[in-house]
């Protein structure tokens, strides 16, 4: 596919493809991660785990709403018009169902640490304190943690297969929107 004349903004912005491709690093990492802890929960060393899987966990949180913030100050040109209508509503329920669990895992984590005897660290850093501990509201919060984990990560092999679609099977420059290359569009 050719993009001939395309509108300024046919591409992300810089900004926003780093904090795309930092996003997509820390949350496979987190994902990861989280389910490796389950298995050592109660091992020498879990906490550090934890505790690394908490202030990435609070990046994430802050990352994602600076992207929210930065997308809407931002517009991207629509898909092109040979990209059939339901891509392009698939793409987008994609993508907000993205944001969607991006924002809601991290908030679910957060809370959950909020309420257990001591509060979560950033990097080493203490937190502020605004509740009082309570095992039974942070295990709530962590079931719904550890629930919202499944749509994430079937939106993300959604989101990564209709990447790799754009890219292997239709040929077409879709991709390029949210890649490093050239900012020159080619045929």
């Amino acid at each position: 596919m050719t993009i001939e004349n395309p509108q300024p903004n046919w591409r992300y912005t810089r900004t926003a493809r780093w904090l795309h491709w930092i996003l997509a690093a820390l949350i496979i990492t987190l994902l990861a991660l989280g389910w490796y802890m389950m298995t050592v929960e109660h091992e020498p060393g879990a906490d550090t785990l934890f505790n690394l899987h908490k202030s990435l966990g609070l990046a994430v949180l802050v990352l994602v709403a600076l992207r929210i913030v930065w997308r809407f100050g931002h517009p991207v040109a629509p898909l092109p018009d040979d990209v059939p209508a339901w891509q392009k509503k698939l793409a987008t329920a994609t993508e907000w169902g993205l944001y969607l669990c991006m924002a809601a895992m991290p908030l679910a984590g957060y809370l959950g640490a909020s309420h257990q005897k001591h509060p979560p660290l950033f990097f080493g850093l203490a937190t502020p304190v605004w509740t009082q501990p309570n095992h039974d509201v942070a295990e709530q919060f962590f079931d719904i943690h550890s629930l919202i984990a499944w749509p994430l990560v079937a939106l993300i092999v959604l989101h990564v297969a209709g990447a790799l679609k754009h890219v292997l099977i239709d040929k077409d420059k879709v991709f390029t929107r949210m890649s490093f290359g050239t900012d020159k569009i080619e045929p």
